[in-house]
């Protein structure tokens, strides 16, 4: 479990370090650099968490009852950056 909230504090960093200071500056200043830089490592992070997730789920019981609602955080994203992005 350790492992697992490793990872999912880091993707949450990572996740908020794009929103809040790659993208801006990809679609103010037109440089992608940090969304290239910051991507990556966010994208091995979101499917490490959801590999973690999955191994959490299937080793204990009780700890992640609600293993569905866990991930549900990284998929509205995904949802919001593509409704921002149709507009």
């Amino acid at each position: 479990i350790n492992i697992y909230r490793l990872t999912a504090f880091l993707e949450g960093v990572s996740y908020i370090l794009l929103l809040f200071i790659a993208v801006p500056i990809k679609y103010l200043l037109n440089e992608a650099l940090y969304v290239k830089i910051l991507g990556m490592p966010h994208g091995i992070l979101f499917i490490l968490y959801i590999l973690f997730s999955i191994i959490a789920k299937t080793n204990t019981t009780g700890i992640l009852e609600n293993f569905w609602l866990y991930q549900l955080p990284p998929w509205f994203h995904l949802e919001l950056f593509t409704l921002i992005k149709n507009t």
